[in-house]
C-alpha cells in the first residue's frame, strides 16, 4: 500500500467517516482500528489534519467526554452533512471499482 500514497490519501477520508459514523470515537481509536485492517503506515499526524478539515466541512463535530485515564478526549461524532458525503462516496467508489475492473478484465495479465 505504501506505493499507492495518492489513492489511499483519496480514500483514507472516507474510512474514517466510516468509523466515525458506526461510533463517536477519538483520533487515537481511529489510528489504532485503521492499523488492525491494514493501514499499518497511519500515524496520528496524517490523521489530525484530516479530523480537522472533515471538522470545518461540516461532517463532524466534536464533543469533549471525560476520560478514565486522564484529561477529556475529543471524540468526533459524524454529522448529517457526513453522512450524506460517505453516502455519495460509496456510490461514487462502487461505480469506480466497476470501470475498473472492466478495463483489468480486457487485458490478460503480463
Amino acid at each position: 500500500m505504501e506505493n499507492n500514497a495518492q489513492l489511499l490519501k483519496g480514500v483514507l477520508e472516507y474510512c474514517v467517516l466510516k468509523l466515525i459514523a458506526q461510533e463517536p470515537t477519538y483520533g487515537y481509536e481511529i489510528v489504532m482500528h485503521l492499523k488492525q485492517v491494514g493501514f499499518s503506515d497511519l500515524s496520528e499526524s496524517t490523521l489530525y489534519p484530516l479530523l480537522l478539515r472533515l471538522e470545518q466541512q461540516g461532517k463532524v463535530t466534536v464533543e469533549r467526554r471525560p476520560s478514565p485515564k486522564g484529561p477529556s478526549r475529543k471524540y468526533y461524532v459524524v454529522t448529517k452533512e457526513g453522512r450524506k458525503a460517505l453516502l455519495e462516496f460509496r456510490q461514487d467508489w462502487s461505480q469506480l471499482c466497476q470501470l475498473v475492473e472492466k478495463i483489468f478484465k480486457e487485458e490478460p495479465d503480463e
